[in-house]
Formats: C-alpha cells, structure tokens, sequence
C-alpha cells in the first residue's frame, strides 16, 4: 500500500527548482516501493500524482509561465534520476515532455496557450500515435480519422502502445482529415467515446499502461486541431529524435539503478563460497571488480545521454532561430542520439546480467525483482532495435548516407 505524502514546497511554489531539495526528495518517494509495485503490479498512480502536484511536466516551460526554463541537457539529468527511481514512471511521461516539446512549449494561438497553462498547472499528456494496420512503422497515413461535424470533427480509430496515456489528463491523437492531411489532436482523456485499456503484457515496463485506446465518435473542436507544419511540430525533420533519447536517458537510470541493487547487495553478503578469494564479500577483488565493471558502464551511459542532449539543445536553439544550419544541427543531434542509445543500452542491459555475478542464485528469488533491471532495459532498448541504429551511423560514416529523417529513427 502506498502511504500518504505530505506536501512540499515544490508543490506550491510558483517557479519550479531544478535544485531544489524537495526535488531529491520527490524523487526519493518516487523510489520507495518501485521494486513493489512492480512486482505486486501496482500502478503508479500515487506517483504520477506526485509529480502532477509538483509540476515536474513543466520543466521545459519558460519561468515566465511557471515553468522551469530548463535545458534539454538539464531535463534529461532529471529523466535518467527518474529512471534510476522507476523505469516504469520515466517512461510513462516520455511522451508528455514529448508534446510539450511540439507543441505547447512556444505557443502559436490561444488554444495552445491554453494547453500551455494547462501543462504548467501540472497536466500531464499522453500520446496514441501506433496502429497495427500498416507495414511499415512511422512513415504512415493514419487511419485514425477526423471527419467534418459542423464547423467542428468527429474522431473515429482505434490506436496501440498508447504509453502513459491512462495516467494522463490529455491525449494526443495522431490522425488524418479526409483530404489525408496529417493532424495532431489534443482533447481531454475523459471526453465521451474515449475508451483507455491496460492491456499491456510485455515482459518489462509493466507498469507503463502501453495499451489499447479507441476513439469513438469522440467530438472534437477544430480549435484542438493542430495540421502538419514543414516548419512546425511533426513536420520537422528529426522531430523524433527528443523522443528517441528520452528512452536512452530511461536506460541510463536502469544502470545507475543497476549499481545502487549490486553496491547494497556486497555490502548485505553474509556468505560466501569457501573457494572464493576472499572470506567477506566485500573485500573479494572479483565482486569489487564486478561492480566496478556496472559503475563505469552507467557513467558511460549517462555521459553519452548528456552529450546527445546537449546537441539537441544546439538543433533546437538553431532551429528556434532560424538559423541556416538547422537541418545540420538537427542531423547531429540524431547521429549522437542513435550512438548513445547504441552505447546506453548495451551498458544497460549487461549491468543487468552482471548484478546476478555479486549475489548469486539467491539473488534470482522473485522478492528481490532483481530481474526487473534487465527485463526493462532490453524493454526499452527494442523499441527501434540497435541494429538498425548501427546500421544507418555506419552507412553514414562511410558514405554520408544522411540518417533517416522521419518518425521513429
């Protein structure tokens, strides 16, 4: 059971502290019980509540609006220490930090200022983007439709892996007018004909509601209607390279989780084998040297998160300002984004094999949920597997085959 937390400064206070002690602690509670829930099955939506009545959403908020005026660079510390706390909340707000991104951080018309306030109160957005009726995944007309209803539409279609969605106050829909026009869609998650279902059962991020939503008849104002812009949100090229990194940052805090499980689990060890090196667990140089092997490879994962965000800081700045290397800048982002998610991962995903060589089998009882660290890093890391990463930087690398530019990469 979740106890009751009482509340901070950071709740109340109009202009969000990146450095803030109720931060630390905020994240702290965030940590108590993650290994629980997800063991138990218990979805975080005590947590999600935490962050909503801290407005953590507003990080990317400029102050002037109650934000927090952070950095890319400075957001994607504050999601690798959420992801450290629980993989499974991180990635449940990947896709609002996302749209706030898009679409709401520099507001164009009043509706956006409005979802701007919104956001900046503490709203929390989610996003149903996927369908399976196509072959070939994030180049795709969607068959979620908008049909006229009056000078308003009518929402109709069914979407899937619909992350962090049933823990929001809003969803973005990606859909399509009858022309085939591109559209995003921002209504309220309890407008009538919206249907939110938990039917995710994949082997990790269990907790991350990545399920089914369908939308029926769902009334929809033209204001809520956002249209693909060259220029502007999903029109851009590399739009999605934000999202992309999101994920890797997530995979950075399952290492240094990762180091935080092995650290406690040596120093807890009361026994050990007889022929080990040595007779208590911590001064054995094989376990030492274990534990080492996980702490440089979540130094190493964050590290090349935090370079990648730094050069999406540059792409956005240049982009923001109409600079004429943009396009560049927007490139270089996604080559470092997809080398880090190369390295992030692999990193990741071996921390978390290597956290069983320092507890031994006794390490593999399902109340320690040590597995979990794997379990959701390969998660996370076979959405847009590796490979295909590996494959366009060397094609890029040898030949200068630009990176693929569109939704997904």
């Amino acid at each position: 059971m979740n106890k009751p937390v009482p509340a901070t400064s950071l709740e109340h206070s109009h202009r969000l502290d990146l450095r803030s002690p109720d931060l630390d602690a905020l994240l702290d509670r965030i940590t108590e019980g993650a290994s629980d829930r997800e063991r138990e099955r218990t979805l975080p939506f005590p947590e999600i509540d935490l962050i909503r009545k801290a407005r953590l959403g507003a990080l990317r908020l400029p102050a002037a609006v109650g934000g927090a005026g952070s950095s890319i660079r400075e957001l994607f510390e504050i999601v690798t220490r959420l992801g450290e706390a629980d993989a499974n909340v991180a990635h449940i707000l990947r896709n609002h930090f996302s749209v706030v991104e898009r679409l709401i951080r520099r507001p164009q018309t009043d509706q956006h200022r409005e979802w701007q306030k919104a956001v900046a109160d503490g709203a929390i957005i989610g996003l149903a983007a996927t369908e399976l009726e196509t072959p070939k995944v994030g180049d795709v007309k969607p068959n979620t439709t908008l049909s006229s209803d009056g000078d308003n539409y009518l929402l109709d279609g069914t979407k899937y892996y619909s992350t962090g969605t049933l823990y929001s106050d809003y969803v973005l829909v990606r859909t399509a007018d009858t022309s085939g026009a591109n559209a995003a869609a921002l209504i309220p998650v309890n407008r009538e004909g919206v249907e939110l279902i938990d039917d995710w059962d994949g082997l990790g991020q269990r907790l991350t509601a990545t399920g089914t939503t369908h939308f029926r008849n769902v009334r929809v104002k033209r204001q809520e209607v956002v249209f693909d812009a060259p220029d502007a949100g999903y029109g851009i090229p590399y739009a999605n390279t934000f999202a992309q990194l999101f994920l890797t940052a997530i995979n950075a805090g399952i290492a240094r989780a990762t180091l935080r499980d092995a650290t406690a689990l040596v120093q807890s060890r009361k026994r050990t084998f007889y022929f080990a090196p040595a007779e208590v667990p911590i001064f054995d140089p094989l376990l030492q040297q274990t534990v080492g092997q996980i702490a440089s490879g979540a130094f190493a994962a964050e590290t090349v998160v935090l370079a990648a965000a730094e050069a999406l800081d540059i792409a956005t700045d240049a982009f923001e300002a109409g600079a004429a290397n943009a396009g560049e800048a927007a490139h270089r982002a996604a080559l470092l984004s997809a080398k880090a998610k190369i390295v992030a991962d692999e990193f990741a995903i071996r921390g978390g094999s290597l956290l069983f060589d320092v507890g031994g089998a006794s390490a593999t009882k399902k109340v320690t949920n040590f597995d979990r660290h794997w379990r959701n890093a390969r998660t996370l890391s076979s959405h847009n597997p590796t490979t295909y990463k590996a494959r366009s930087i060397g094609q890029y690398e040898i030949s200068g085959t630009p990176l693929p530019a569109k939704g997904f990469f």
